[in-house]
């Protein structure tokens, strides 16, 4: 059998990693690229760079990888529907709720298999963590903590860190519990000056009873990826910047030594920093949609679980505008 035809749509800080992967995954050619800006990193490797989708689509792909600014999503998007072209697009789907309908409506007439990078559902930690979840071993959730913090990124222009980062949270966090978020509070901050917030905190609930919490902020020196889920028998920590996943049992063996009691608590359970294989997770998500593509059982990031994504997040930007709760 043939190897797939794909093709890829920018070569920012983003698109260069999947020229790489793309470029050696096993099964598919990766035969040309569209970046107008041509390739200043480098990563082409002696395949064309184009200037339009246009000239990218004469190569007759199968699939495109689209990794634009997310204000280009769209136009892109229809574009590879019209042409009758499968594509993964980097998150968020698009810029907005009717934007992003428009894509997931435009896939679905044409019969094509679309999903959306949400790169955190492939990393091993949380891949871990959802796996031990579905088997019980936290019995029923209660509650998902997350912290995504880091430095400025002047590269990102075109939307505020609820859709370039916490929409990774939202993501992971109704897809590792398997419920849909319910409603959303948040407040926000813009200390940087441009036109969207730069930091933002939420506080939402799921189906189940389960409660989240979301912190992202642009602002801090700190680079911090962690995901905290408590449930009935103890709590998972996925540290996604090591795909660790380190599992805290309640307390079962009594503290008598006073002075320990004091810091350590009245009890004292387990505590397991669980082995696994870490493949890379880039690597995984184009893995699964080469099997999408091909109509192989694949585990991919739905469009319509993009768009749900999207719901999210502007749920939240209205959250933080206004001051209420936003029912969802």
């Amino acid at each position: 059998m043939a190897n797939l035809k794909a093709g890829l749509i920018g070569i920012g800080m983003m698109g260069r990693h999947h020229a790489r992967v793309l470029g050696s995954l096993e099964g598919v050619d990766l035969v040309g690229i569209m970046d107008p800006g041509g390739d200043k990193w480098g990563v082409a490797g002696g395949r064309p760079v184009f200037n339009t989708v246009q000239q990218l689509l004469e190569l007759e792909l199968d699939y495109c990888m689209v990794a634009t600014p997310t204000a280009l999503h769209l136009e892109t998007a229809l574009q590879l529907a019209d042409a009758g072209v499968h594509a993964i697009i980097e998150k968020p789907l698009a810029a907005d709720i009717d934007s992003s309908h428009k894509i997931v409506d435009a896939f679905a007439k044409a019969s094509l298999v679309g999903a959306v990078g949400h790169i955190e559902r492939y990393n091993p930690a949380l891949q871990q963590a959802r796996k031990r979840i579905a088997d019980g071993q936290l019995g029923r959730v209660i509650q998902v903590a997350t912290r995504r913090q880091g430095p400025f990124p002047a590269r990102i222009a075109d939307v505020g860190v609820v859709k370039d980062l916490a929409t990774h949270d939202i993501d992971l966090t109704a897809w590792v519990v398997q419920a849909r978020y319910q409603h959303v509070a948040a407040n926000s901050n813009n200390l940087s000056g441009r036109e969207f917030e730069d930091l933002i905190a939420v506080s939402a609930k799921l189906e189940g009873d389960i409660v989240a919490s979301h912190l992202v902020n642009w602002l801090s020196p700190l680079k911090e990826r962690v995901t905290i889920i408590t449930g009935e028998t103890g709590t998972f920590v996925a540290d996604t910047l090591t795909a660790d996943l380190t599992y805290y049992a309640n307390g079962t063996v009594e503290s008598t030594w006073s002075d320990i009691a004091h810091f350590r608590g009245v009890s004292e359970g387990d505590v397991v920093r669980y082995a696994f294989p870490k493949p890379e997770p880039l690597m995984r998500e184009h893995e699964n949609f080469r099997d999408a593509v091909l109509g192989k059982p694949a585990d991919i990031v739905t469009l319509e679980q993009g768009l749900n994504t999207v719901r999210v997040a502007e749920a939240v930007i209205e959250s933080a505008n206004t001051g209420t709760t936003v029912e969802l």
